[in-house]
């Protein structure tokens, strides 16, 4: 088994993780600013194709045994045939569907648009043929091509007295309208039910609001059994398929809670909120209904700030098993205050991956202040995933918009050239891009392989360590971690642009809050925080499931990274190699001074001594020195500042080094597979308690990395602004006794409640503004 696992490592360390540099064929030009966004396909290869539009048909003889004509289309190039859907019964039929052949695998000199009979051998009606030389180039903001009727012919080229074909041919490339909904040549085999799961889509995800209710009392309480003691007393608020339950209370006619019920809801807010009061029978989980009252969603007040709302009593309404008693006086009541809350930003993603931190109202978003734009060219040298074949698409997410590539059928080496536009709103902010293996183009779930699209690999880029307006083409290792280990799955080329007109509104950025002011000044607790996110990434699932092509759930939860909290011996050590690297500077310094100490050298110690009398005699040095040396190493750490953006690290991870019982524990489901009656429930509640703390390791590491990454340009408008900072107070430490400046700065610290201010401070924001390693964690 060791010799297994040495081997595994050296095999892991024998694959190249690195980021490659590339020089792609594209035609990069620089971003217009204005109001309305790029559109040109400048960041990607164009890719020509031949189109062929297949309008409609009329006048079609009948040439079956039948009285009825049951025509469709074959579109032939080569080897290379697509077919249009069978129209029953209709001698005028009309399909307006569109065929793309790629440039290269153009071997013949003839089209051939046909029309046949269903169920009838060789059934030609009749054809049109297309020279390939002499098909016009179209390019777009030109208008389309119009169609044309075409007099059918027969095999002998002559045309036929009755039925004609409308088409339209031309060349064109990827940034053609007809692009996204054309039949492409590798996926002419398809099924029409499957085709749609090849093309290439934009989703936006739902606008998401926190709704609040504060449950406060209830009033006049109709109790199933008045002299029962064990029972208890709660408040049940049912959202869609989610139920969520207060604190239980004793018995009591008119109990007080007081407490917070939280939901995520979806504009438009078509559902309704079902709010009951439920008294629990004995130690059983056994509860029944003491009344009830329904609240539309598209009734409830929003709000944008931390004003209350008033609190209203509602009549609640009888239960089942009371309608049918007469005499029975019902008049239980219950208060309590209900809101949309707009001025929270609904986190759906980890926190320190979040590609969007805008508040949920509009009336709040800021203006943006640049444009992101994304080329996904090719990717190189993918593994078999099913069968000997990858049929791969891309998905990527910023802020609301995700968008989908169209599959490569059956290639190792597939070419997307698709290129995708976000606003951008605050540059420390993440796209995420992940490459998929499609599971549904073979009937999915009636096959029997469940339809489950396979993740290939993940990359994550941070924009603010992207220069403004400078393109990034680099090739990227796609790393998959299963139960057997990390794996190089292939590379993929991106292309990537951040271009901000003014970039002073870049830097103010810097200055403010990282989330919106209500995460300040009503602050939800860790707990509600991660069930508002699982809340959220429902949401997602069920709305994206609609779309068509559907997002799967195994998309949008690899893409939401809905495991990043589970316990997982790796990640704890990641985190622990973390916190050590911050620390070795710590360590260091110590050794050094124990170095001094042991007088290993004399001149190190007696010049250390004689710099310790000078910082006594004069402390007022302390600052300028320390200042000027941060300014130094910073301005030192500019020929070794990152050049490249960040990318999934196999050592940072520790990937390359997990065993597989480590990997089994952490893919290992919530709650456990494993059987064991407390055996189960200890080891689960042991997971949860152990990704809490992992989750405060990372907060630890990234808090030192972020001190960290003030000089090391990682993020380079931020390193420039720190450094001017440290020139400006070097200036003033020189020029202001140290003494007022430590009198100050105790002041400031110790001063009253009253002049303090509810919003972090402008050094706080900025610091976490600041760039990590966890970017780069798997």
């Amino acid at each position: 088994m060791a010799n297994q696992n040495q081997n595994l490592i050296q095999r892991k360390q024998r694959e190249d993780f690195s980021l490659k540099e590339t020089t792609p064929n594209i035609n990069a030009g620089r971003v217009i600013s204005g109001d309305r966004l790029p559109t040109a396909f400048d960041l990607v290869e164009q890719m020509q194709f031949l189109f062929a539009r297949v309008v409609r048909a009329k006048d079609l003889p009948e040439t079956g045994k039948s009285d009825t004509c049951n025509p469709f289309v074959e579109v032939k190039l080569g080897s290379f045939i697509g077919t249009t859907k069978v129209l029953e019964k209709n001698s005028n039929p009309e399909w307006n569907q569109v065929f793309a052949f790629s440039k290269e695998r153009i071997q013949e000199q003839v089209l051939q648009i046909v029309v046949k009979e269903k169920d009838v051998p060789d059934g030609l009606i009749g054809g049109v043929v297309f020279t390939i030389s002499d098909i016009p180039l179209r390019f777009p903001p030109n208008s389309p091509l119009a169609p044309q009727w075409y007099k059918l012919e027969n095999q002998n080229g002559v045309k036929l007295d009755q039925g004609e074909l409308m088409v339209s041919v031309w060349m064109g490339t990827q940034a053609d309208e007809s692009f996204p909904d054309a039949r492409h040549s590798d996926a002419t085999a398809m099924s029409d039910e499957n085709i749609a799961y090849t093309r290439s889509m934009v989703y936006i995800s739902p606008r998401l609001w926190y709704l609040r209710v504060t449950v406060i009392q209830a009033q006049d309480l109709l109790l199933k059994n008045k002299s029962g003691n064990n029972g208890e007393i709660f408040i049940q608020g049912v959202l869609g398929n989610l139920a969520l339950r207060s604190r239980p209370m004793r018995i009591h006619p008119n109990p007080i809670w007081n407490e917070d019920l939280m939901f995520v809801a979806a504009e438009p807010f078509g559902d309704s909120l079902l709010l009951s009061i439920e008294q629990s029978q004995g130690n059983s989980n056994k509860h029944e209904s003491l009344g009830s009252c329904v609240i539309h969603l598209k009734d409830v007040e929003r709000r944008i700030d931390a004003t209350p709302m008033a609190s209203v009593w509602y009549n609640l309404q009888k239960p089942k098993e009371l309608e049918g008693e007469e005499g029975v006086i019902f008049s239980t009541k219950l208060n309590f205050r209900i809101s949309l809350d707009g001025g929270y930003h609904v986190l759906d993603e980890a926190t320190h991956y979040s590609s969007d931190l805008r508040p949920s109202s509009k009336y709040l978003n800021k203006p943006s202040i640049g444009v992101l734009e994304v080329g996904i060219l090719n990717a190189v040298g993918l593994s078999p995933m099913k069968k000997d074949r990858t049929d791969a698409y891309c998905v990527a997410k910023y802020g609301p918009k995700w968008v989908r590539t169209r599959t490569i059928v059956d290639s190792f080496s597939p070419r997307w050239n698709e290129q995708y536009t976000w606003e951008v709103y605050d540059p420390c902010t993440v796209i995420t891009i992940v490459v998929f293996d499609n599971g549904n183009l073979s009937g999915g779930g009636k096959n029997g392989d469940g339809g489950v699209d396979k993740r290939i690999g993940k990359v994550r880029i941070r924009l603010s360590t992207l220069g403004s307006n400078r393109i990034y083409t680099h090739f990227y290792p796609l790393i998959n971690l299963h139960t057997q280990g990390a794996r190089k799955m292939g590379e993929i080329q991106l292309a990537v642009r951040f271009s901000c007109p003014s970039l002073l509104n870049v830097l103010q950025t810097y200055t403010q809050p990282l989330l919106p002011k209500m995460h300040y000044i009503c602050p939800l607790s860790m707990f509600q925080l991660d069930s508002l996110r699982n809340q959220a990434a429902a949401i997602m699932i069920m709305r994206f499931r609609r779309a068509e092509p559907p997002l799967s759930k195994e998309v949008v939860e690899f893409m939401l990274d809905m495991r990043a909290n589970v316990w997982s011996m790796r990640r704890g050590r990641a985190q622990f190699y973390r916190i050590a690297s911050l620390l070795s500077g710590l360590v260091g310094f110590v050794k050094k001074f124990e170095e001094i100490r042991s007088w290993k050298s004399s001149f190190t110690s007696i010049a250390g001594y004689l710099f310790f009398l000078f910082i006594i005699f004069k402390p007022g040095v302390i600052l300028p020195i320390m200042f000027i040396l941060l300014f130094f190493k910073g301005v030192l750490n500019f020929r070794i500042r990152p050049r490249f953006p960040s990318h999934m690290d196999m050592r940072l991870s520790h990937a390359d080094t997990a065993t597989t019982e480590e990997l089994e524990e952490e893919f290992d489901p919530f709650p456990t597979k494993f059987s064991g009656g407390n055996l189960q429930k200890r080891y689960d509640r042991l997971r949860g308690i152990s990704g809490r703390v992992l989750a405060v390791m990372g907060d630890l590491a990234t808090q030192g990395e972020r001190v960290q990454a003030l000089i090391s340009w990682r993020d380079p408008r931020a390193t420039a602004l720190f450094l001017i900072f440290c020139v400006v107070a070097m200036i003033l430490t020189c020029i202001i006794s140290f003494r007022i400046i430590i009198i100050l700065s105790v002041t400031y610290v110790l001063r009253p409640p009253r002049f303090r201010f509810d919003l972090p401070a402008f050094p706080q924001n900025f610091l976490r503004r600041m760039p990590a390693k966890s970017d780069g964690m798997l």
